[in-house]
């Protein structure tokens, strides 16, 4: 037995220990740029992020469920938070951290809960529709955050840049020109070579363009504070006025929306990557594991000042193709990334904003379902609508709610769903003799379908003896066995001898317990 634990802790942990920690290093170069800029799409101080990505992949290296996959700050979370971190701000200076910390400990629960719930298994039933809008609704909000850094301010993401600085004037143009330049550095340096990762080469040239040139725009420092030092456990709950917030039930039901919201949607985007990574792997992994790991890492991440996560696509994939396989890689991204924040700080508040709306902007591309919407013409009009749906109500509820935008399109999907299976069921009737007619029903009995079912009965002809074959047939629930008990009540009170045959054990037990007017062979 003993043998057995040292090798499953070897293979968890030290199959390749170089590629893991080199991995790593590589995945924590890129994570940086998009912590910040997850950090001013929710409105905090860039060391918000930044935390949060540490304490989340240091704690998902250890409790995750899927090995070598990256955890840390998101767009979609981000996007959750920007509402109620405005409204945190709105009664006090501060106030908005701490209602978005104690949100991210409610979140922690949340997921844990759904771990132990299985909810991985509901996961399977979303259809293809409602992942196509969530992560085309997100792709747009990304994009959307970002346009107060180009000059244009539509109202859109403005409480993610409430208390930054914006360009204006004669900027606006530098900005868009050193936005394009990165675009270029990111899209078109791969083509030359994968070695260093491009979003990087890209925030380099960029920073030493504006401090070589003296280039005046805004940069990472006007987002806020970057870390100074570790991150040190600090509770959200205490006196307003130390800027944080009372443990009550009025507090509950203010972070309530959003925990809820950013544990679902958290764990939707951890479970499609990793799905992504076992297709990559030829592996299988624990989701359920990976949700209450989610969980447990929300929770810490928030006790030591860190906003909520979940699983990366990107950096997952990344850290992957680069040999990361166990969790030491996972372990090391953590590390390097809290390394290089306090050996690199000044450097950072250096980085001008156009590199990160440069990287967002790559991020947003990437995360659009691009094939689904070049299809449209070509998949099913129900998948259309599904997607449609999921996307509408997302970009139009206020603030944006990409919970509520799965929510509904799953809704629309079962509906849908349910009118093409209503019309499997199927009821034929042939003559077997003098005054006695027999149906034939082919088919699924359940209250969808209750109604196809009962139109297929001619309750204007009555012969002396109506049999009704339900061999081919399953009755579900008990708007099924009503439908054929109305049935059987009217042929009867037309004067008719009815007989139902063929019912299958499952169908006939749900008939003892529910139906009276029945009789059976």
């Amino acid at each position: 037995m003993a043998n057995s634990s040292n090798t499953s802790v070897i293979n968890q942990w030290l199959i390749n220990p170089r590629k893991d920690v080199l991995s790593g290093l590589v995945v924590a170069f890129a994570m940086i740029p998009e912590a910040i800029a997850f950090s001013g799409i929710a409105g905090v101080d860039p060391q918000v992020g930044l935390f949060g990505a540490f304490c989340l992949s240091i704690t998902i290296a250890i409790v995750g469920g899927r090995m070598g996959m990256i955890t840390s700050a998101t767009g979609s979370t981000a996007l959750l938070m920007t509402g109620l971190v405005a409204t945190g701000n709105a009664q006090g200076q501060g106030l908005g951290l701490s209602y978005l910390m104690a949100a991210g400990l409610l979140t922690g629960l949340f997921q844990i809960l759904w771990g132990y719930l299985r909810l991985a298994y509901q996961m399977r039933f979303v259809p293809q529709g409602v992942l196509s809008g969530f992560v085309n609704a997100l792709a747009l909000l990304i994009f959307q955050a970002q346009l107060p850094q180009l000059g244009i301010n539509l109202h859109y993401g403005e409480n993610s840049v409430l208390e930054q600085q914006l360009p204006t004037g004669s900027q606006i143009p530098i900005v868009w020109l050193l936005v394009a330049l990165g675009l270029l550095i990111i899209y078109g340096l791969p083509k030359i070579t994968k070695l260093i990762p491009s979003q990087l080469v890209a925030i380099i040239a960029l920073t030493m363009i504006c401090v070589g040139l003296n280039i005046e725009i805004p940069t990472v420092k006007e987002l806020g504070e970057l870390p100074k030092g570790i991150p040190l456990l600090n509770s959200p709950f205490g006196a307003i006025s130390d800027g944080k917030v009372p443990f009550s039930l009025q507090t509950f039901g203010i972070v309530l929306p959003t925990a809820l919201a950013i544990s679902l949607v958290g764990l939707m985007e951890t479970f499609l990557t990793q799905d992504i990574l076992d297709d990559l792997t030829d592996s299988n992994s624990n989701k359920n594991i990976e949700a209450r790991g989610q969980g447990i890492a929300n929770i810490i991440s928030s006790l030591f000042g860190g906003m909520a996560g979940c699983a990366l696509v990107g950096q997952s994939v990344m850290n992957t193709e680069n040999g990361g396989k166990t969790r030491l890689s996972t372990l090391s991204s953590g590390v390097s990334l809290l390394a290089m924040i306090l050996l690199c700080r000044p450097w950072l508040e250096r980085i001008p904003m156009a590199a990160l709306v440069a990287i967002m902007i790559t991020i947003a591309v990437s995360t659009a379902n691009t094939n689904e919407l070049k299809n449209i013409t070509k998949i099913p009009k129900s998948d259309t609508a599904v997607m449609l749906m999921t996307f509408s109500v997302t970009m139009l509820t206020t603030p944006h709610n990409l919970a509520l935008g799965v929510l509904a399109g799953v809704a629309l999907a079962g509906i849908l769903f349910s009118r093409k299976v209503a019309k499997v069921i199927k009821v034929s009737s042939i003559d077997i003799g003098p005054e006695q007619l027999k149906y034939i029903v082919d088919g699924q009995l359940f209250f969808v379908s209750k109604v196809y079912f009962m139109q297929g009965f001619d309750l204007s002809n009555h012969p002396a003896k109506v049999t009704i074959d339900m061999t081919k047939a399953h009755i579900w629930d008990q708007s099924g066995v009503n439908a054929l008990d109305q049935i059987i009540r009217k042929l009867k009170s037309r004067g008719s001898e009815v007989e139902v045959i063929g019912l299958n054990k499952e169908s006939l037990d749900l008939f003892k317990r529910l139906g009276d007017n029945i009789a059976t062979h």
